[in-house]
Parts: C-alpha cells; sequence; structure tokens
C-alpha cells in the first residue's frame, strides 16, 4: 500500500477500537484539502476504492433525526434506501456546516467511531464482501483498517441496501 510509515497520534476513533480489543492499522496519506474524495483516497493508499468506505452524516424526516450512511467510495448514498432502513419517511445529507458540530469530525475525517453523538448508523450491505476495509479514522489523512465484521460490532451499524448507482 502506498502508506506513509509517519508517526501518527491515536485519534478517539482509534483509541475507542483500542477499548474494545480490535485490531486494526492506521494508513496515513498526503491530504489534499481540494479532492477530498474517497476515490483520490483509494488512490493514494493504492487500495481498491470499493475497499475505502465514507461516511455520510444524513438528517431523518419526519423530526430531522440524524444518522450516518456508511458506504464503499465507489457508491453512491440512495436516501430513499436510507430513508426506508431507518424507518423515516425521508432522509437528506446534514448541511456540511454542521457537520462539525454534530460529529465533531470536518469533512474527510467523518467516522462513526468517536462521534461527539451516537447517531444510528447504517451500513451498506457490501461491507461484509470483504475481508478489510479502510474507513475514517477521524482526521483527514488518516484511515483505519480493519475487519468489516470489527467495524460493525465497535459501531452497532445496521446493514442495509444503501446503495443507488455504483461509480
Amino acid at each position: 500500500m502506498g502508506v506513509s510509515k509517519a508517526a501518527v497520534t491515536k485519534t478517539n476513533a482509534a483509541r475507542l477500537l483500542d477499548s474494545l480489543g480490535i485490531r486494526y492499522e492506521l494508513l496515513h496519506y498526503e491530504v489534499d484539502p481540494d479532492d477530498l474524495a474517497a476515490p483520490s483516497v483509494a488512490r493514494k493508499l493504492g487500495l481498491p476504492v470499493e475497499q475505502v468506505w465514507k461516511t455520510l452524516v444524513c438528517m431523518l424526516a419526519p423530526g430531522g433525526e440524524h444518522a450516518f450512511a456508511v458506504l464503499a467510495g465507489s457508491d453512491e448514498l440512495d436516501l430513499k434506501k436510507l430513508a426506508a432502513a431507518a424507518g423515516a419517511r425521508a432522509a437528506s445529507l446534514a448541511p456540511l456546516r454542521t457537520v462539525e458540530p454534530l460529529t465533531g469530525y470536518v469533512r474527510g475525517g467523518v467516522t462513526v467511531l468517536g462521534a461527539r453523538k451516537p447517531f444510528p448508523a447504517f451500513a451498506d450491505e457490501t461491507i461484509e464482501l470483504h475481508e478489510r476495509i479502510s474507513v475514517s479514522a477521524g482526521q483527514r489523512g488518516l484511515q483505519l483498517w480493519l475487519a468489516p465484521a470489527d467495524y460493525l460490532r465497535a459501531t452497532a451499524a445496521a446493514l442495509a441496501d444503501l446503495a443507488g448507482r455504483r461509480v
């Protein structure tokens, strides 16, 4: 993998995995603030984009509750499928300005693990097709490399069909 061996301070997400006894690796990559997309991260890590997973903060209606949607970097979120999985009438992406206050993480570093508030999490069911996946470690330029079963255990994410168009 195209990973830097630079010394990295552990994030809240990594500390949470440590506390649960979950094995993982920290993967470091150079950040381009103008290109935080999962395909770019995958290229920098030397991984297939299907193994680099993104976390989106969403709002559910009615009521305005929030939820995390976790899906492969090669997929687009189908908001109708997320709403159905969450038992909501509708779903939308949360406004970018609300992401950091809600999660404690900036765009490009959002993860369910160690988020400020424990919103329900939904992971696309294809997560189980991989031996290992990469998810944000809670900061730009740092990913966690772990088994999907361990990720699901740590996040209590429900499996659902969330993907619309596969890119």
